[in-house]
């Protein structure tokens, strides 16, 4: 087994064990969190889908040319994978497991099947991928299309940027709280990752201190200490 493949089945292994273990109303929380996220990913496949579905389909599908299910451009966040568990059938999850135990795909990502990607749900990454010839063929006489989908992208940061509280983190935060790790854990793994995070903290910590609810605070406390002061010395 590949060291990709490993990695991979391994974060399969731990998510499910993990998932077949929590109680229902704790599994249904899960899910609930997920409710933001499922609605962008369902608005971002209605639009590839309107207006790439026969682009991608002749450029690559037909032609199995595949670009965007090369090897080398598949990336999985571990949320990806505990999405993915949430959402999939036991029959579905163990296509998975036995998918990654086969070593070699060729020159195409492991998850590739006969009939398209064996995720119920695509990793982020995938799913917002375009290539420049398929940007290019539908966005140049289309300039709303190009700005519809750079919204799409700056929207996709509101679950994966780490520079403030995001799905992609507190579904990995989630597992390190139960004493599980990862090396897809990117959000607390990768050094840049976690920069950003420190800097958003500084930043919130700068803004709230420049509040008027901190003021409040601040002037509240001050008060106080002048009562206090003032009861002592009349005592």
């Amino acid at each position: 087994m590949s060291s990709y493949n490993q990695e991979q089945y391994d974060a399969l292994v731990m998510v499910r064990r993990y998932v077949a273990g929590l109680g229902d109303d704790e599994k249904a929380g899960l899910v609930v969190s997920l409710d933001e996220y499922l609605r962008f990913r369902q608005s971002v496949d209605d639009f590839l889908q309107t207006h790439f579905g026969s682009v991608c389909n002749q450029a690559c599908y037909q032609s199995r040319l595949s670009a965007c299910c090369s090897r080398e451009g598949i990336v999985t966040f571990f949320a990806d994978g505990v999405i993915n568990v949430l959402l999939s059938t036991p029959q579905e999850i163990d296509r998975l497991a036995e998918t990654l135990r086969q070593d070699d795909n060729g020159l195409k990502c492991v998850y590739l099947g006969r009939n398209g990607c064996l995720w119920r749900l695509k990793p982020i990454v995938c799913a917002m991928f375009l290539c420049d010839r398929a940007e290019n063929g539908v966005f140049r006489e289309r300039p709303a299309l190009r700005r519809q989908w750079e919204a799409y992208r700056e929207h996709k940061k509101r679950f994966t940027w780490p520079d403030r509280p995001v799905l992609f983190d507190n579904l990995e935060a989630v597992f390190i709280a139960a004493g599980r790790t990862s090396p897809l854990m990117y959000l607390h793994n990768s050094p840049g990752l976690i920069r950003v995070k420190q800097e958003a903290l500084r930043r919130n910590k700068k803004a709230y201190k420049r509040s008027a609810v901190y003021n409040g605070l601040q002037g509240n406390a001050k008060q106080d200490e002048r009562k206090r002061n003032k009861l002592e010395n009349h005592g």
